[in-house]
């Protein structure tokens, strides 16, 4: 339903975790300019967890974490929405355009990028699970890097908190990307206290089970399989040194 028909440049998704963002320095922005100039499209969407504490703090609305994803109430919606929109998206911008990129801040109101509908409202308030993209409109900024605010939109104009690594998952998949990048603040899937540098599908479930994987890394991991199950033919989750952990469709044979 998602996949684009345009295939001919490497598009790269690179979703970057809020509680990254802050430490993320010049270096990892003149990164992103060498993967321009190799020949690479690349897409940012992003989160912005440590801004939005900090505004809900402010505003004293306590939230919590179920299954990886944030509870949303009612109130607590536009301090999200205004804080990814108004102010973790024009930062991102900032420093690609510091580092000579021409980008562009987007989000699901816009030309409506991403569609939503409430996950499930009795659990997570206003959190939302995509139900179409828009490829056209990124396919249209030819030479920008576009920078994407993870708030969807309900067919009502609604705006919805959308998983940013569930984002990052659907619109990989709208574009047909060859590879998906999850840049977080850990090198990747740890297990024992070690990075795993490969792994594949089968064996994530069985660690999310036997709960060796919880908590934020959960989203990360089901969505980097269903890029998989979407033909993207390459999905990692790296820290801001692009080390950590490939995920593979196929088993791996040890």
């Amino acid at each position: 339903m998602y996949r684009s028909t345009q295939a001919t440049e490497h598009k790269t998704v690179i979703k970057l975790g809020g509680s990254l963002l802050e430490r993320l320095t010049p270096d990892f922005f003149k990164g992103i300019h060498q993967m321009i100039e190799s020949g690479k499209k690349v897409i940012i969407v992003h989160g912005g967890g440590p801004a939005i504490n900090r505004k809900l703090k402010e505003a004293q609305i306590e939230t919590t974490v179920v299954n990886g994803l944030r509870v949303t109430p009612a109130e607590a919606i536009e301090i999200v929405q205004t804080t990814l929109i108004g102010s973790v998206n024009p930062w991102i911008v900032h420093q690609l355009e510091q580092a000579a990129i021409q980008a562009v801040g987007l989000n699901g109101f816009d030309g409506g990028l991403m569609k939503a509908s409430f996950l499930d409202q009795a659990t997570y308030g206003y959190v939302g699970k995509i139900d179409d993209v828009n490829p056209a409109l990124l396919a249209l900024l030819e030479g920008t890097v576009p920078v994407i605010s993870c708030i969807g939109r309900t067919n009502d104009g609604q705006a919805l908190n959308i998983n940013a690594d569930t984002a990052a998952e659907k619109i990989a998949a709208a574009i047909g990307a060859d590879e998906l990048l999850f840049v977080t603040d850990t090198p990747g899937i740890k297990v024992n206290g070690e990075t795993v540098t490969t792994t594949h599908p089968h064996e994530i479930n069985g660690w999310i089970s036997d709960g060796t994987i919880y908590g934020g890394m959960i989203p990360k991991v089901q969505a980097a399989a269903g890029c998989l199950e979407a033909d993207i033919p390459t999905v990692r989750i790296v820290n801001e040194m692009l080390e950590g952990t490939t995920i593979l469709k196929e088993v791996v044979v040890k």
